[in-house]
């Protein structure tokens, strides 16, 4: 059966493959991003401008929702005694206060439906201390708290997940990939010998947005490579 689902940050990277993904599968697919999108021509996607971090900007939703998925994310990696008060404010509203405004907004929309179901992101660096990642490390960590609340208070019809995900291979981390060096070293950290392919990832989430996981809520599930609970010999 066909869902009716809203992508927030659907324009590229990660977002973009989800919305492939889900219409691909036959689902109604809103997306909402800041850019223009860049999501397949098709009748079952639909568009709109919406900025994350402004919190005056409006959604504009359907009368029912089966799902939600929020998508934007920031890298901003440096010394800890470099980043400023307004960096850290940044990486909170983009990845944090965003999707609780996204989620406030969807919540009715959601409780409609026969059972719905919200997915988050989060990074290996909140379970994983990794150095330079202080902000990006606090805000998503604020997500995966964020993520065990709402599925204990929204349970039993609206089911909550979080991708916890390594470095994956997206125009958001092209800075960290700008040379083949960079790339082949970044690969070798991961016991896998590879980055994250956006593509499985959205397929990871289309199965926590189906029935197929409708036992899982309050999860944070590693896409990681094996970095953050292997070390190899």
């Amino acid at each position: 059966m066909s869902k009716e689902i809203l992508v927030v940050g659907g324009s590229s990277g990660v977002g973009l493959e989800v919305v492939k993904v889900l219409a691909d599968l036959g689902d109604t697919v809103y997306t909402a991003s800041r850019n223009d999108s860049e999501s397949p021509q098709s009748e079952l996607v639909s568009y709109q401008t919406y900025d994350v971090t402004d919190p005056d900007s409006k959604l504009h939703l359907p009368e029912k929702l089966d799902g939600l998925v929020y998508c934007p994310g920031t890298i901003l990696l440096k010394p800890f005694h470099q980043f400023s008060d307004e960096e850290f404010q940044h990486d909170l509203e983009v990845n944090y206060l965003g999707a609780i405004r996204a989620i406030r907004s969807a919540l009715g929309s959601l409780k409609r439906a026969e059972m719905a179901s919200i997915v988050l992101f989060s990074t290996v660096a909140v379970q994983t201390g990794l150095p330079f990642h202080a902000s990006i490390s606090g805000a998503k960590g604020a997500v995966e708290g964020l993520t065990r609340a709402l599925a204990a208070e929204l349970s039993p019809k609206i089911r909550v997940n979080c991708l916890a995900l390594s470095l994956t291979d997206t125009p958001l981390a092209s800075k960290l990939l700008s040379s083949d060096e960079k790339r082949k070293a970044l690969e070798e950290r991961h016991p896998l010998k590879r980055l994250g392919n956006p593509a499985e990832v959205a397929k990871t989430a289309a199965f926590l947005l189906g029935g197929d996981s409708g036992f899982m809520t309050g999860q944070i599930l590693q896409i990681d490579g094996g970095i953050s609970s292997l070390k190899l010999l």
